[in-house]
């Protein structure tokens, strides 16, 4: 067996052959037997899980252990279980989706019934498999896999920050351990980070990243409803089915609740959606029982349809690494498909947004380590909530990145963040400013690539650090760049009917309100009923006019016609009597006055029974939803005794939704009927 097996790069020359995937599969049989570090870049389709798969299967028929493979994403291990099975490898994972089986597949690793053990990255920071089931079968392992290794790079970190634990397991790892690291996505300066993670004698082989199927253009349409109307005008037009990217999940709904409104079969795919309606919706797609799916990055890494037809873009990503790699879904098996990336005003806010918070600043892990060296015994998140006028997501991304620096300076017991001995290092902040740096300048990069009119793909190689091939583009005619003016008043017209749920908050905050001595489940009959935002905060329907009006003052009386239309349309179960505001003492006179003019227009009397008893911070100044509660303690009152009938609540902006749920509280405890927020925009997803 010895005489015909090979060595790493001898394995890639062989799945380099001009061959079919069986034919690779029959020529990758002659295997090494003895150790190598390697790193493999090849686009997206190339094969690079065969690479391991089969690897796997021969190590296993020579007597050797199981492979540990470390991925990011549950629809990537979904694949990944599917095609190692299909090849008779057994194959199995644990997550956090199925943590009913871990004692059933630790019994087979026990067992030695595990060919390849799938975990992401976050496992290796588990108390539990790291000393219940890795340690028992470290010496065993045969070869250690680490898919989308771009993610161990600093370029990856606050995609999945725990790829950093593998730098630390990298160097306790024994020498001739064979290890495989596969990626699509690496220019030089990322390959040079995975050299020092996983070592100096890592070799590299990097294939050809020209993708020559793909026909790329790039069109600019500044204007939502410009985009929207170009989406409906052109979809129905594409050959095949396809993925249409958006920045965030609430642009994905907008998008496929547009469309289907168009008469297209599409549906959003989103982070937010529930385990198995995501697979519900990857295997429409892939049946070709759906036109395309509407997803954000959730829909990435390890979906694998050979013959999407079309990827388009509707807003630009913050970087060729983000681009190429979700445009190069399309057109694998296919001699053309569409690769448009259309490009709005929004996405640099959306991206600036990103890079901003990616990483705390110096002010913010000065007060997270001042609070937790008040708390001796430690702090739970929502002890550092309520201390801290930080965001939830930025102090668990901020105690995520300080406990993955080594040595780290917090650590987490049970529930609780504690301080350790270490101190945060100048390396921690080096390695912010280049990064956040990086960021721009990637961000410029894409910029250029939306501006250009041909050589897309070169363009996109030699970003990728890539030798550009010389070959014709695919005969397919360039996509119009213009919209239809009527798509573009029925996107508008939608956009317009498009109104937000405001759900009610059920729970008070933790700790509860001290000065109004409220904690706990909010009582039904004290609760707020489900609400209506006419529109989002600066969209392309009423969004700007009302950002236009709360800067001048006064609302326009165009809103008083669409908020009388939405009620309208919404028609809730036991129709408002009446209409009461939302005070304050910044702004006394503007949600007042248009208050009044909507009860005019509905013929319904106005009462201002609610008063602010104090001067609290805006709560846009309030960075977690903690803090926004804490903001109204004892804040709002009434001063005048309510009508005992339901009431429609108006306020200009909602955004936490507290102060809609004091209000009705107090409303309903002085004896109010059921009460409907109303509300001119919501912060949500703007």
């Amino acid at each position: 067996m010895a005489a015909v097996l090979l060595d790493y790069s001898e394995l890639v020359l062989v799945f380099l052959m001009p061959d079919s995937a069986l034919d690779r599969k029959k020529q990758s049989a002659m295997w090494f037997g003895g150790d190598g570090r390697l790193l493999v870049v090849q686009k997206t389709g190339w094969g690079k899980s065969f690479v391991y798969f089969i690897a796997t299967k021969l190590l296993r028929e020579m007597g050797a252990g199981p492979t540990l493979l470390i991925s990011p994403l549950l629809a990537l291990m979904r694949n990944q279980i599917s095609a190692a099975k299909r090849m008779g490898v057994r194959a199995e994972w644990i997550t956090s989706a199925n943590m009913n089986e871990w004692p059933e597949v630790e019994e087979l690793l026990v067992r030695d019934e595990v060919d390849l053990l799938l975990v992401a990255p976050e496992r290796l920071a588990n108390e539990h498999f790291r000393d219940d089931v890795l340690s028992h079968m470290a010496e065993r392992i045969a070869l250690l896999v680490i898919d989308e290794a771009h993610c161990i790079s600093d370029w990856g970190h606050d995609f999945r920050p725990d790829y950093r634990l593998i730098e630390r397991m990298a160097r306790t790892l024994p020498r001739n351990l064979r290890l495989l690291a596969t990626t699509a996505t690496a220019n030089h300066r990322v390959m040079q980070d995975l050299r020092e993670v996983l070592g100096p004698d890592l070799r590299v082989h990097q294939g050809s990243l020209s993708r020559p199927s793909l026909f790329l253009q790039t069109i600019r349409l500044r204007r939502q409803e410009e985009r929207l109307a170009w989406l409906a005008g052109t979809v129905p037009q594409l050959a095949g089915h396809g993925i249409i990217y958006t920045l965030t999940v609430r642009d994905a709904e907008l998008v496929a609740e547009w469309l289907q409104s168009q008469g297209l079969d599409v549906h959003a795919y989103t982070a937010k959606k529930e385990t198995e309606e995501k697979e519900e919706l990857e295997r429409a797609l892939l049946k070709n029982q759906v036109k395309a799916l509407v997803a954000t990055v959730a829909l990435g890494m390890g979906f694998d349809k050979p013959d999407l037809g079309f990827v388009i873009h509707y807003q630009t990503p913050g970087s060729v690494v983000f681009y190429y790699q979700q445009v190069g879904r399309a057109g694998r098996a296919l001699e053309a498909a569409y690769g448009v990336l259309l490009s709005g005003d929004e996405e640099k806010d959306i991206t600036d947004y990103f890079i901003d918070t990616a990483f705390p600043t110096r002010n913010q892990v000065q007060r997270v380590i001042d609070t937790l060296e008040e708390s001796p015994q430690g702090a739970t998140p929502t002890d550092l909530r309520r201390s801290l006028n930080i965001s939830g997501g930025r102090i668990k991304q901020t105690m995520k990145l300080l406990s993955l620096e080594s040595p780290p300076p917090v650590v987490k017991q049970g529930s609780k963040w504690q301080l350790t001995a270490a101190t945060l290092g100048q390396a921690f902040w080096d390695r912010a400013e280049r990064l956040t740096e990086l960021r721009r300048e990637e961000q410029r990069e894409m910029q250029e690539y939306v501006a250009l009119r041909s050589g897309h793909m070169e363009f996109l190689v030699r970003a990728l650090d890539g030798d550009p091939e010389a070959f014709e583009p695919p005969d397919l005619p360039s996509l119009s760049t213009s919209v239809a003016p009527v798509l573009v008043r029925e996107a508008v017209a939608f956009l317009r009917r498009r109104a937000l749920v405001i759900e009610p908050r059920k729970m008070w905050p933790a700790g509860g309100l001290p000065q109004y001595e409220i904690k706990g489940k909010i009582p039904d009959e004290l609760r707020a009923n489900e609400g209506r935002a006419l529109s989002v905060w600066r969209d392309g329907g009423w969004g700007e006019l009302v950002r236009q009006g709360k800067h001048a003052g006064r609302f326009d009386d165009e809103l008083v016609d669409a908020c009388v239309r939405l009620l309208q349309r919404w028609s809730p179960q036991s129709a408002p009597e009446w209409i009461t505001c939302i005070p304050s003492r910044r702004h006394p006179d503007l949600v007042p006055d248009f208050a009044r003019r909507l009860a005019r227009a509905l013929r319904l009397p106005f009462r201002a029974v609610l008063q602010q008893t104090g001067e609290p911070e805006e709560q846009k100044s309030m960075a977690n939803s903690l803090q926004q509660a804490l903001n109204l303690d004892g804040v709002l009152e009434v001063h005048e005794e309510p009508l005992p009938r339901p009431v429609l609540l108006v306020d200009d902006v909602v955004g936490s939704r507290w102060t809609f749920t004091v209000a009705a509280w107090l409303l309903r405890r002085h004896g109010s009927g059921e009460v409907w927020p109303l509300a001119l925009s919501s912060l949500r997803g703007s």
